[in-house]
């Protein structure tokens, strides 16, 4: 038997005309375009959903992965962080549960449309300027970040990870519940997403 797709709208629910984009008429994507925004406008409370998943992962650390997000905010507020980047502090290992291998890339690309592009390469980039840290322990190179040392945010990323990264895995540590960032997130999903066109080189 043939396997249907399935979805979660109503009966009632508009739907567009095509089975194929192609066919498309203006009427069904300026429909899809008021439904994409009223969906977009959602997109802190599915973030924030998807940080509380968080808990409890990651074993063999001292504390989960959403105590080292609220740590690592916790201590980018505390230093005097911008609002953007302490946010960016929150959610730069929020797809560790999909992408454990590439997490700074999904996330610097969650944050890309409303942050600077120096937030967004710094998150991008953190696992990289992490390596300092261990990779010599396990067979890898511990100066791979050095190929950024002339790059405008090297020392941006340098200090995201030592002042705010790496030493967040205190169980110790008194960090500020989530609730506190929450006004934080919904203030920068809901900035009008800046272009999404390279703006500099990577």
């Amino acid at each position: 038997m043939p396997r249907t797709a399935t979805t979660s709208r109503e009966p009632s629910d508009p739907v567009v005309s095509f089975t194929r984009m192609a066919d498309g008429t203006r009427e069904d994507y300026e429909m899809l375009a008021g439904l994409e925004e009223e969906f977009a406008a959602g997109t802190a409370d599915r973030v924030l959903a998807h940080l509380r998943e968080l808990s409890g992962s990651m074993g063999g650390y001292k504390v989960d992965r959403l105590e080292h997000s609220l740590q690592s905010a916790t201590r980018a507020h505390r230093d005097g962080a911008d609002e953007e980047m302490v946010v960016a502090a929150l959610l730069h290992d929020i797809d560790d549960l999909l992408a454990p291998h590439s997490h700074g890339e999904l996330a610097a690309l969650l944050l890309r449309p409303f942050v600077t592009e120096r937030t967004h390469w710094v998150v991008r980039h953190h696992g990289l300027f992490q390596r300092v840290y261990y990779a010599h322990h396990v067979g890898g190179d511990p100066n791979a970040r050095d190929k950024y040392r002339d790059h405008a945010w090297y020392q941006d990323a340098v200090d995201f990870c030592h002042r705010w990264d790496q030493c967040s895995f205190d169980p110790d540590y008194d960090s500020l519940p989530l609730e506190f960032f929450e006004p934080m997130v919904r203030r920068v999903f809901a900035r009008e997403p800046f272009s999404l066109a390279p703006r500099t080189p990577s």
